[in-house]
């Protein structure tokens, strides 16, 4: 699942890696973990957890949906050598590789491109170049340190090339504030203050609205560096990952002068004197600025598969009922780190993981900490365990072989009417964008498809694992937003069922503060008007993790919501009339709003 909100809108509106991670690297989840006791016996701290061994050889499968299968599957798709199956790299190529022959073997037709399994998704990666240079008053500053270029930032476009010499520097004002005009600014390097927020000025200042443009400006340096998380400038000097259909030249009168955040110290260098008594249209020092922005292609492809099992009926066979999951995860962290003191961290501190802002411990939970990682250290033989892949077992390596589980049950029964096409996007951590290309490119008509039932992260959901967790838990979102028919299909199954799902809709409410309606693949076939259900477990302390691995997912709880999925697709499928779409429709180029 990704992971922020506003990063979760439709990739065009170019909100990067910043939204989506603001934290330093050690990123994990589980809600009543915090309240578990502190000095466990080892034995009880892997019970608590559900822990299995780290290794698993796998075992031929059978035509059901079994834990023993999804077992056999996880193990080998969320191994380390899957590298951690970032989108765009060899470890992606490698999962998706995994997913075609189990379709292939399974029997499903192939749905890609030219007659194969696979769909390519044209990424690129954006980032400066080497050797960006700013200096003022013949002052050389370091990049990182005292200023970071920008290039896309939200709504804002900036040229992706600075080439000032000796450009007289202006005090622009404050953002939300008395600011100057664009003529006070042309050929200037523009100093901007961050607007403030609560009494402390934001560094989100893109978030705010009426921030000014300069396009014909030398520069525009807002002073915001001091206040931005460290996590977020790391991510900012990072090349970002795009779709390149999508990078097209923007509208001139959109784009403002070169871009960049500077630090205060910075700032009044670059003026000449305290930012505190500036007033706008203060002249200040001279400044040259040089740096470029450009494109380079990513490590590997990045590759939706899509395989097709085909309905039985000639007058339905034609539509399509798409069951998905993403194959990708997030690769490998630049350092490694303490499996059990991550754990052990998240479990006090950051009970939803990815989701939970990191913070200090005070004394005591540091003691907590200690000693819950000193007891699942004992559990594991004593040794410092370094981790550094991110492997996505639950995130969505469970979703993705649920996907497979599911279209080998339906292969060996009887064929539904409608046609299901099993889909495993990629590039769905990267900012939804293998759903994206296959919905606005899709390789079968667009308004041939019902529905889509998508699953993310159904392999966790004890007690002690999220909130309200249960064996028989599940998480549902959009199911009548726009099919009533679709959700009163999926209760009225689910009442009839011998052990019914117990089904939690309050993540679907609007205006939601975690935003899930917005961030995972099923959003991208919604703004085409499709209807469609989001599934998953919630959210546990390994989510965005190094320590989202095999042994801490629970089989059987997966193994239900695998069968539970392919009985609403099997019911969606053999329906006489297809579902009534009677929802508000959106533009499919807004920004999602949960």
């Amino acid at each position: 699942m990704g992971t922020g909100g506003e990063s979760s809108s439709v990739a065009r509106t170019r909100i990067p890696i910043i939204e989506r991670w603001s934290g330093p690297l050690i990123r994990t989840r589980t809600a009543a973990a915090a309240a578990l006791p502190i000095l466990l016996l080892a034995s009880a701290a892997r019970a608590q957890t559900g822990e299995l061994p780290r290794t698993h050889a796998p075992g031929a499968t059978v035509a059901g949906i079994t834990p023993g299968d999804l077992m056999s599957r996880l193990y080998v798709l969320a191994d380390d050598s899957m590298m951690g199956r970032e989108a765009g790299t060899i470890g992606n190529v490698k999962g998706t590789n995994y997913v075609a022959a189990q379709f292939r073997a399974i029997g499903l037709e192939s749905g890609g491109e030219n007659g194969g399994f696979f769909q390519t998704v044209p990424l690129i990666d954006r980032g400066m170049m080497p050797g960006a240079s700013l200096s003022a008053a013949g002052t050389p500053l370091n990049v990182g340190q005292h200023f970071v270029p920008l290039f896309y930032l939200g709504p804002y476009a900036f040229s992706p090339n600075a080439r000032a010499a000796n450009a007289p520097v202006v005090f622009g004002g404050r953002i939300g504030g008395q600011t100057i005009t664009a003529e006070q600014a042309r050929g200037k390097v523009v100093i901007l203050l961050p607007p403030m927020q609560n009494g402390q000025e934001n560094f989100r200042w893109w978030r705010v609205q009426g921030v000014p443009r300069y396009p014909d400006a030398a520069a525009i340096a807002i002073a915001s560096l001091d206040a931005t998380p460290a996590g977020t400038v790391e991510a900012l000097l990072e090349p970002s990952t795009e779709i390149q259909e999508e990078n097209q030249a923007p509208d001139p009168s959109a784009v403002s002068g070169p871009g960049m955040i500077v630090s205060r110290a910075a700032a009044e260098r670059m003026l000449g004197a305290p930012l505190a008594a500036a007033k706008p249209g203060d002249a200040g020092k001279t400044v040259s600025a040089a740096w470029r922005f450009g494109d380079m292609p990513t490590e590997a492809p990045a590759r939706n598969v899509i395989g097709i099992l085909r309905g039985s009926d000639p007058a339905l066979r034609g539509q399509y009922v798409v069951i998905s999951a993403h194959n990708d995860h997030e690769g490998i962290l630049a350092m490694a780190l303490d499996h059990d003191s991550v754990r052990a961290y998240n479990r006090v501190m950051r009970p939803q993981g990815a989701n939970d802002p990191v913070g200090t411990p005070t004394p005591q939970q540091q003691a907590r900490i200690a000693a819950l990682r000193d007891s699942l250290r004992r559990a594991h033989g004593g040794a410092v365990r370094l981790d550094s892949i991110m492997n996505g077992a639950d995130d969505d390596g469970s979703g993705t072989v649920t996907l497979i589980e599911i279209a080998q049950s339906l292969a060996a029964g009887e064929r539904p009417r409608r046609s299901i096409l099993f889909m495993s996007h990629t590039g769905e951590e990267k900012g939804l964008y293998g759903s994206q290309w296959f919905t606005d490119h899709p390789t079968v008509p667009r308004d041939s498809i019902v529905t889509d039932l998508n699953m993310d992260m159904v392999g966790r959901g004890r007690a002690e694992d999220v909130a309200h967790g249960g064996p028989w838990s599940i998480q549902m979102i959009g199911s009548r937003r726009l099919s009533t028919q679709l959700g009163a299909l999926i209760d009225s199954l689910n009442a009839g069922r011998p052990n019914p799902m117990q089904i939690d809709y309050s993540f679907d409410a609007h205006g939601h503060p975690l935003n899930r309606y917005c961030r995972s693949d099923h959003f991208m076939y919604a703004r085409y008007g499709i209807p469609i259900t989001y599934f998953s477990l919630g959210y546990h302390v390994d989510y965005h993790q190094p320590t989202d691995e095999p042994q801490y997912i629970d089989y059987d709880h997966m193994a239900r919501v695998g069968a539970f999925v392919r009985d609403i697709a099997l019911a969606v499928a053999n329906r006489p009339e297809r579902l009534v779409v009677d929802g508000p429709r959106q533009d499919p180029n807004a920004p999602c709003r949960q």
